[in-house]
């Protein structure tokens, strides 16, 4: 690990209980802070995380002033359970509606830029099984009580089959390797992938967004890039319980990932690439006659900045 690595842990690394509640308030000031949860069929989960926000964040403390989830073509009741439980509900394809709807976790995300107001973002994903508030104060005590900090990363413990640090196959597997060689001044993040993270609009709006499962890395790469190393920091949030992808599911994440990773690489003029990708991925599974070949496109497409798009228009 690079010595600078070393002392960013140091120094940009903290824990959610480090700063009390009555802290973030009286830092927050005049600022404005969104709560965002990208969406689709997250029944059995969007509800319950929604009511912890709002009872906790918004009803006892005004910390949070917005918390909108970002209904991603579900086809269960994710937007119900969602607007019962005291969330603003915005459908995906609604939001910049003139623009070419695209697919994946990354269009949702971008897209919120333009249906939120907040200075701050919060990001958290709909599917977390021991959801705490102290995700989203964790991750607003470095954005709100230091001013250098432009983007906050989660880490945490994601157990697998009762084994504490079992998660994160797809990390370990594919997105670290890749970070320590070709980007090492990110090797000291801990979950590069975490869906929990927050940042300042102004910088969100500078980057582009890859709109699958790529889009994390895609951030950390292009946040780097923007604003330096020391503009970043992680909160360890403890531990992390959501349900968990099968390894077929997996495989096509780290495809897209590894189609990130490559556009950063072109981008930023540290390779030269003398063929075309290929974004078929074929699996396989075995049947009652051998083996059987299942081949899908995993390809990822991007959005530019937000602050690029001229119908783009911070929600009121």
């Amino acid at each position: 690990m690079l010595p600078e690595v070393g002392e960013w842990l140091g120094a940009r690394t903290s824990s959610s209980g480090d700063r009390p509640l009555a802290e973030l308030l009286e830092a927050k000031g005049g600022m404005t802070v969104s709560v965002v949860l990208p969406a689709r069929d997250e029944e059995e989960t969007v509800g319950g995380i929604v009511a912890a926000i709002r009872r906790e964040l918004m009803d006892a403390v005004p910390l949070v002033d917005e918390l909108v989830v970002i209904d991603s073509r579900s086809v269960d009741d994710t937007a119900g359970r969602a607007a019962r439980a005291g969330a603003r509900v915005v459908a995906q394809d609604e939001i910049l509606p003139d623009l070419k709807p695209l697919d994946g976790k990354g269009e949702a995300l971008w897209k919120s830029l333009a249906a939120t107001s907040g200075d701050l973002l919060v990001f958290i994903d709909a599917d977390l099984l021991e959801f705490r508030t102290s995700f989203v104060t964790g991750l607003l005590g470095p954005l709100l009580t230091d001013p250098s900090v432009v983007y906050v990363k989660g880490c945490y413990d994601r157990p697998l089959q009762n084994v504490q640090s079992g998660g994160g196959r797809v990390t370990e597997l594919v997105a670290r390797p890749l970070i320590n060689l070709h980007w090492p001044l990110l090797a000291g993040f801990v979950q590069p992938l975490a869906g929990e993270y927050a940042g300042r609009r102004s910088v969100l709006e500078a980057v582009p967004f890859v709109t699958g499962y790529g889009v994390e890395l895609g951030l950390l790469i292009d946040l780097l890039d923007l604003a330096g190393l020391d503009a970043l920091a992680q909160v360890d949030l403890g531990r992390r319980v959501h349900s968990h992808q099968s390894t077929e599911a997996l495989g096509g994440m780290a495809a897209q990932i590894l189609q990130t990773s490559w556009s950063r690489l072109e981008r930023q003029n540290m390779m030269i690439s003398l063929h075309r990708l290929s974004t078929d991925l074929a699996q396989f599974r075995r049947g009652a006659d051998g083996h059987r070949v299942s081949v899908r496109d995993v390809a990822v497409a991007e959005r530019p900045p937000m602050i690029t798009i001229p119908a783009y228009r911070p929600s009121p």
